[in-house]
């Protein structure tokens, strides 16, 4: 039988987890684990509403990040903490649908990198 949390619970679990994240970065990576983008996550790390956490960034890096590495697709992404390490990984990335969304998947090395929404909703 599949373990169920209650609305309280999933709340408290998202928040401790937003708050361990908070100044850390989110990477956008392609198959091969090539860095294509890094969003900084700002100082509250985000919001929290029931079970979903809503990634909010520095201003300074929201929109029109410059794709850090050269790659095919964004077909992956990993939280880290501010000191770098990977705790969350296997994130989902599209345009729709996904963990993380963006307006196009497919980085080129200097192209402008554009998030249109990153929520990571807790299990049942």
């Amino acid at each position: 039988m599949a373990v169920t949390y209650n609305v309280a619970v999933k709340t408290n679990r998202m928040t401790a987890t937003r708050d361990y994240f908070a100044n850390g970065t989110l990477e956008l990576q392609s198959a091969g684990d090539v860095v294509l983008a890094v969003f900084g996550l700002d100082a509250a790390g985000g919001t929290i509403l029931s079970d979903t956490w809503t990634l909010v960034f520095d201003a300074a890096t929201v929109q029109g990040t410059v794709a850090a590495g050269a790659g095919t697709d964004a077909t992956k992404a990993v939280i880290k903490t501010s000191g770098g390490n990977a705790h969350i990984t296997g994130l989902t990335v599209g345009t729709s649908g996904a963990d993380i969304n963006l307006d196009n998947v497919n980085i080129a090395d200097g192209q402008d990198v554009t998030l249109s929404s990153a929520t990571i909703q807790h299990a049942t």
